[in-house]
């Protein structure tokens, strides 16, 4: 699924730009717009960290009791 900042997703956005801006929203409005469409969208949420490393340090990771 595309995340926020990936290539993919910034495409899904400017192509819902360009259709607001058709549809008579105003070109800085059109932006907003975009973004919260995408966003509502639970497929274009990210998905957390893929690594271990990603959760952050050890010792401060939720739930670790070492």
């Amino acid at each position: 699924m595309p995340e926020p900042g990936s290539k993919k997703y910034d495409t899904k956005r400017a192509r819902a730009r360009k259709e607001a801006e058709r549809s008579g929203i105003s070109d800085q409005d059109a932006g907003r717009a975009a973004d919260e469409e995408l966003q509502r969208d639970p497929r274009h949420r990210s998905s957390g960290p893929r690594t271990e490393r990603g959760r952050g340090p050890k010792g401060e990771r939720p739930g670790n009791t070492d």
